[in-house]
């Protein structure tokens, strides 16, 4: 058992049935009602779902006991009880993030946190744990949830001072002989023993607990609703809604006294006061418009994180740099130019439509909103051939990009065997193509951005003659007024529903290359029942993962790479897998790792089905190491690569671990030669590791991840042999049961 572990298991270990402790100085002690048991958090989740609205209307009733948290609290460590809460908050269609605050944060973290989880960690080493349900957090008070189900809303500090008693105790003798010499008066002593922690624990971090939320993948009115995004989009329409009525009333009145020949004070009072009240509402207009903005586009970039996550890897297997380069330049696109022109063009839309209402009631009538219409229609119909074109033309900017970053990467390569005469040749064909649809774009562009609004200046100017030279009886100047208002105001209108028209289809044409992201991340795994689960980390009979019947294509009808494989691999088992290059080794591996489906045949881990357990248990118990060149050193620090698989950021054991493990695999030297240690920076722009190194990081990223089953896929072919038998060494030495394949 590491020292985290031990002293985490001091924590959580029951209180004794001896006489309570004595309450330390200084300590603060929140009302029991609001204190959840360790066995009692599968409620305290559900409750805090319930009441901040983020469950399912399809849960119904409360979650069920988890066996774990009604067994011995003190074989848990911060790792297992973080897998417990993922494991319930997946039953409630949720997940749940754990977090950390400094001591100067704790005030701030209370009053953005909820619903989260907030741990209270006893003052006495051994007494267990208790939580609160924060349901949200206030400038002065937060609002918990007690256990039964009511709200008790108490101060931030009395919150905050009990999150961190635990660390401030130890301190309180110090500052209360501070506070001695300093002959502070009673009334701010409070105030200032606050300060003096601030000042010794100000940089102090301590995990708090866990955050509550709504998965990236669940269905778009669910997160739009809890975000508040259907409040921000309705408070936007509805402030330019007014907005416009207030503008055209101002108008409307200057108008009037214009055609009447006369202004008084009274008028002008009136119409400035309109223009004024315009203002407010136009702030307001533009702060929900910034706040849709940013909702909308922190959700779509977790949505299509989280999506590039589900992806199946085959899905991707044959996509290159530049095709990766595009999607990520899709996804800018989707996000800035989408997002802001979209809501340019329905506030132009509503501008339009208000245009027509006005035509109507003007000297033309129905004929002159006819006519708006009517050209509205011919302008929809050359948007759409713009459509058209835009499409190919982004086809081919696509495929010029894709084949510039390919020649990037293997310039090399290409230096070294393609003839000189031939290295611009494509590049040429394509930049020929690409500028022939370029010049086919900006004719269909050219007419209408010209078109448009002046066309119908033209046409709605034409169309207010005729009405007057037609009418029976000759039409007030006030109607005739209010027909030249709608046709600025429709010009306005469509100048602005061009513009946007133009981004929206660019952001339409980006769409089609980020949505198989967005849509992967809806692909909702079965959550694991706590049965499964607990059964899964626990059971210890028969064999650890068994598979029966697996076939496997990667075609649809295809030759089976997999036929009817049988496995089972022991708890303890040290198991080589040895065969000729293609024969569905790493293949297998992919299928045990459930990185792969089969087409047919079980998957038991500790004689439970992979689908009753899920794909994210599964793969706390099997990790795979893929092969070299299908594993990657990201860039950041060497201890992000590290701990990747099992949290950040880290903890000081964490690391300490890490480190311990790189000087088993032989990376101390290495280690030591960083001028940052483990926080030294990585990657493509980082540190350049040899391929022996990169290949002990796949391993002891994976041997950090304490899964039950390890996979290693080729992944000694780069050592040499005393860097092997070292290596091998600690692999045999760390690993619960092994699967090592390899060539012959």
């Amino acid at each position: 058992m590491t020292a985290a572990k031990q002293g985490l298991a001091a924590q959580l270990t029951p209180a004794r049935a001896a006489a309570p402790h004595p309450a330390p100085a200084g300590s603060v002690t929140l009302p029991a009602t609001v204190l959840w048991p360790l066995r009692e958090l599968d409620a305290a989740l559900d409750q805090l779902a319930r009441h901040s609205g983020l469950a399912d209307a399809s849960v119904d009733g409360a979650v069920p006991r988890t066996p774990a948290f009604q067994a011995d609290v003190s074989t848990l460590d911060d790792a297992t009880l973080d897998r417990r809460l993922d494991d319930i908050a997946a039953g409630l269609g949720l997940e749940v993030e754990p977090m950390q605050s400094s001591y100067r944060d704790a005030d701030r973290m209370l009053r953005s946190a909820g619903p989260a989880l907030l741990r209270i960690v006893p003052a006495w080493e051994g007494d267990a744990p208790t939580f609160i349900a924060l349901l949200k957090g206030g400038r002065r008070r937060v609002y918990l949830i007690g256990l039964d189900g009511t709200l008790r809303a108490l101060p931030s500090t009395h919150v905050a001072d009990a999150l961190w008693q635990h660390v401030t105790t130890p301190n309180a003798p110090a500052a209360a002989q501070v506070l001695r010499r300093a002959d502070i008066a009673p009334a701010r002593q409070a105030r200032v023993t606050r300060a003096l922690m601030a000042e010794m624990l100000g940089a102090k971090v301590v995990h708090n607990g866990w955050l509550l939320r709504l998965p990236p993948g669940v269905a778009p009115w669910r997160q739009a609703r809890h975000r508040g995004l259907l409040q921000a989009g309705g408070a936007l329409v509805a402030a330019y809604v007014i907005q416009l009525a207030l503008t055209i009333g101002a108008w409307w009145m200057i108008g009037r006294g214009a055609l009447a020949g006369r202004f008084d004070w009274g008028l002008l009072a009136g119409w400035a006061l309109l223009l004024l009240t315009v203002v407010p509402f136009q702030a307001w207009a533009e702060l929900a418009q910034r706040r849709l903005s940013v909702g909308m586009g922190v959700w779509f970039k977790q949505r299509l994180l989280a999506g590039i996550l589900a992806l199946n890897p085959q899905e991707v297997r044959h996509q290159g740099a530049g095709q990766f380069l595009g999607r990520v330049l899709a996804s800018d696109t989707v996000e800035q130019v989408g997002l802001a022109s979209g809501f340019v063009a329905v506030l132009a839309l509503l501008q339009l439509g208000a245009a027509t209402l006005v035509l109507a009631a003007g000297a033309g009538g129905r004929l002159h909103a006819g006519l708006l219409l009517l050209w509205v229609a011919i302008i929809v119909a050359l948007a759409l051939r713009y459509r058209q074109r835009s499409r190919a033309w982004v086809a081919a900017y696509r495929e010029m990009t894709n084949d510039l970053v390919e020649r990037m990467v293997g310039h090399r390569t290409r230096l070294a065997q393609e003839d000189r005469r031939d290295w611009h040749e494509m590049e040429d064909l394509l930049l020929n193509r690409y500028l022939a649809l370029q010049r086919r774009l900006d004719g269909v562009e050219s007419k209408l951005k010209a078109l448009a609004p002046r066309g119908w200046m033209v046409l709605g100017i034409g169309g207010l003659a005729y009405a007057i030279a037609t009418a029976a009886t000759p039409p007030t100047a006030a109607a005739i007024a209010i027909s030249v208002g709608g046709i600025l105001l429709a010009y306005q209108a469509l100048t602005t529903v061009v513009l946007g028209f133009k981004s929206l289809v660019s952001a339409q044409l980006a769409w089609q290359e980020v949505k198989t992201l967005f849509q992967a991340a809806g692909r909702a795994g079965t959550p694991p029942t706590q049965a499964s689960a607990q059964s899964a980390s626990s059971a210890q009979i028969g064999p650890l993962l068994s598979a029966r019947g697996i076939t496997f294509r990667y075609v649809p009808g295809g030759r089976a790479v997999l036929n009817e494989c049988a496995l089972e691999i022991a708890p303890q088992a040290r198991m080589l897998l040895e065969g000729p290059s293609g024969g569905g080794k790493s293949t297998l591996a992919g299928v045990l790792a459930g990185l792969r489906q089969p087409e047919s045949g079980l998957l038991l881990l500790r004689h439970v089905d992979q689908r009753m357990l899920g794909m994210t248990a599964w793969r706390r118990h099997v990790v795979a190491v893929p092969q070299f060149h299908e594993n990657f050193v990201l860039t950041g620090s060497l201890a992000f690569n590290l701990l990747m698989g099992r949290r950040w950021p880290p903890t000081a054991a964490d690391l300490a671990e890490a480190a311990a493990l790189c000087d088993d695999l032989g990376l101390g030297e290495l280690i030591a030669r960083m001028p940052a240690g483990l926080q030294q920076m990585v990657g493509e722009s980082g540190w350049q590791l040899s391929h022996g190194e990169r290949s002990r990081v796949f391993i002891a990223r994976a041997l950090l991840q304490n899964a039950d089953l390890l996979i290693l896929d080729e992944s000694f072919a780069a050592l040499d042999p005393a860097n092997l038998e070292r290596t091998l060494t600690c692999v045999l030495g760390r690993a619960p049961a092994l699967l090592v394949i390899a060539h012959p």
